[in-house]
C-alpha cells in the first residue's frame, strides 16, 4: 500500500479521496489555489501545497505545479478524481516519469479513450455496438457536406475531444451543416485545444445508460451495472440512478459481459464508466470511455456496498481484483441529485457566500461536498455544492426518500437547483421512468416556474 497519496483535485471529490486514504491508512497531501486556502480539503489532509493564483489553469491544471507538490512532500502516488487533470494521458506520463503512481489506467489507454473518434474504432473492432458515423475526423468544409449524405439526417457534430457538451451541434437540415460545423470546430479549439470533429447519426430520445468498471493490473476486468444518467441540460448530468428503469437482469449480464471482455483485451486498470445511448427501439450503442471516477459513482456505492475510490487506490497499489472486490450484489435502488449554484430557470450561475446551509439525514441519505455554513463558491470552478444521493430498498422508495430530503436541503446565500429536482421528481414520467435525455428541454419551460 502506498505510504502518502497526493490529491490532484479539490472540492468533494478531494474529501472524497481524503475519507478513503484515512480508512486505508495512508497519509494524504491537499494542493490548492489562492482561493480555495480556506477550504475544507485543506483543512483535513495531513498535508497541504498551494500551487497558484485562483484561476484554475494557473494551479489545478498547471502540471509542473502540482509534480512540484509531489516531489516536495515526497509522495508516491497520485490520485487526480475527476475534471482537471484526469484523463490528461501527458499528466499520466509525467507522474510515471517523476516515479510517481498515477491512480488511473495508463497514458496510453486515456489517450485512446480521450479520442473519442478513435475509442468507437476500438471498441467497434471488441465487439461494442457504436452509432454509424464518420471513422475519423471531418476537418474540411466539402468533407463535411460529403460524410452527411453518407451519415444522413439528423446528425451530431461532436469534439474528438473533451466532454460537457462543448464542441457539439445537432443538425437536422442540411442547410444547418455548415454554420454548426464551423461553430462546433471553433467551440471545440477553444474549450479543448484542437478544433477536430467527427459526425455521427443522432439517435433520437436515447437514454443515457453506463457501466461502471474495475481493472486490476493482472489482467481482470469487472463491471459493477449499470448506471442511468438520462436526466441532463446541454449534455450536463443533473440527476442519476441505478439500476437504471430501462435494464433487465439478462441485458445487464450480456452487455455487461461485452464490456468486461473488451476492456481486458485493452488491459485497463483502475475505474472508468463505459457509456451507451439505448434508442426506442431497445439497442445499445457505445459513444464514449471516462477513465477516471465519476462524479456519479456514489450511486454505484450505495447498491452495491463497494467503496469505489478505495477500490482504485488498492488497485493502483497491485492488488488483485478478487481481493478487493471479492463478490457483488446489487441490492435495492440510488437516487443522486446534482445541487448546483444556478438559478433554478436560467442556470445563470450564482456564486458567492453561503449565510445558511443544512444537509439532510436519515437513514439511506448521504451528502457528498465541501460546503458549510460559512463557506464560499468562488467563481473560477464548477458550481456544485452537493451531491445528494439516498437508498431504498426499491426505486419507489429511493424516490420518496429523495423528495424528503430535498425538502430538508437548506442553501441560502445563492441560488440552487434544489426547486429544480423537486419538480423533476413530481413529474409523472419520470416517476414511472419514462425518461430520455430530451426530457428536460420537454418539460423545462413548466419546471422552473
Amino acid at each position: 500500500m502506498f505510504r502518502k497519496i497526493l490529491i490532484a483535485n479539490r472540492g468533494e471529490i478531494a474529501l472524497r479521496i481524503i475519507c478513503a486514504c484515512k480508512e486505508l491508512g495512508v497519509r494524504s497531501v491537499a494542493v490548492f489555489s489562492e482561493a480555495d486556502r480556506n477550504a475544507l480539503h485543506v483543512r483535513f489532509a495531513d498535508e497541504a501545497v498551494c500551487i497558484g493564483p485562483p484561476r484554475a489553469a494557473d494551479s489545478y491544471l498547471n502540471i509542473p505545479s502540482v509534480i512540484s507538490a509531489a516531489e516536495i512532500t515526497n509522495v508516491d502516488a497520485v490520485h487526480p478524481g475527476y475534471g482537471f487533470l484526469a484523463e490528461n494521458a501527458n499528466f499520466a506520463e509525467v507522474c510515471d516519469a517523476s516515479h510517481l503512481t498515477f491512480i488511473g489506467p495508463t497514458a496510453e489507454v486515456i489517450r485512446m479513450m480521450g479520442e473519442k473518434d478513435r475509442a468507437r474504432r476500438e471498441m467497434a473492432k471488441l465487439g461494442l455496438p457504436i452509432v454509424p458515423g464518420t471513422p475519423g475526423p471531418v476537418a474540411e468544409e466539402e468533407d463535411a457536406l460529403a460524410a452527411a449524405q453518407t451519415v444522413g439526417f439528423p446528425l451530431l457534430i461532436k469534439a474528438v475531444a473533451g466532454g460537457g457538451g462543448r464542441g457539439m451541434r445537432v443538425v437536422r437540415k442540411a442547410e444547418e451543416l455548415l454554420p454548426a460545423f464551423k461553430a462546433a470546430r471553433h467551440e471545440a479549439g477553444q474549450s479543448f485545444g484542437t478544433a477536430n470533429v467527427y459526425m455521427e447519426r443522432l439517435i433520437e430520445r436515447p437514454r443515457h445508460i453506463e457501466f461502471q468498471v474495475l481493472g486490476d493490473r493482472h489482467g481482470r476486468v469487472l463491471h459493477l451495472g449499470e448506471r442511468e444518467c438520462s436526466i441532463q441540460r446541454r449534455h450536463q448530468k443533473l440527476i442519476e440512478e441505478s439500476p437504471s428503469p430501462a435494464v433487465d437482469e439478462s441485458t445487464r449480464n450480456e452487455l455487461g459481459a461485452k464490456v468486461v471482455k473488451a476492456l481486458e483485451t485493452i488491459n485497463y486498470v483502475g475505474a472508468g464508466t463505459v457509456e451507451f445511448l439505448l434508442d426506442e427501439s431497445g439497442k445499445f450503442y457505445f459513444i464514449e470511455m471516462n477513465t477516471r471516477i465519476q462524479v456519479e459513482h456514489p450511486v454505484t456505492e450505495m447498491v452495491t456496498d463497494i467503496d469505489l475510490v478505495k477500490a482504485q487506490i488498492r488497485l493502483a497499489a497491485g492488488e488483485k481484483l478478487a481481493d478487493v472486490v471479492p463478490r457483488i450484489e446489487m441490492r435495492g435502488h440510488s437516487i443522486e441529485c446534482r445541487i448546483n449554484a444556478e438559478d433554478p430557470v436560467t442556470f445563470a450561475p450564482s456564486a458567492g457566500h453561503l449565510t445558511a446551509f443544512y444537509v439532510p439525514g436519515g437513514k439511506g441519505v448521504r451528502v457528498d461536498t465541501a460546503m458549510h455554513s460559512d463557506a464560499s463558491i468562488p467563481p473560477y470552478y464548477d458550481s456544485l455544492v452537493a451531491k445528494l444521493i439516498v437508498h431504498g430498498a426499491d426505486r419507489t422508495h429511493a424516490l420518496v426518500r429523495m423528495r424528503r430530503a430535498l425538502e430538508m436541503f437548506i442553501v441560502e446565500g445563492v441560488k440552487t437547483t434544489i426547486p429544480l429536482h423537486r419538480a423533476i421528481l413530481a413529474d409523472a414520467d419520470f416517476q414511472a421512468g419514462r425518461i430520455h435525455t430530451g426530457f428536460l428541454d420537454r418539460h423545462l419551460p413548466v419546471m422552473g416556474k
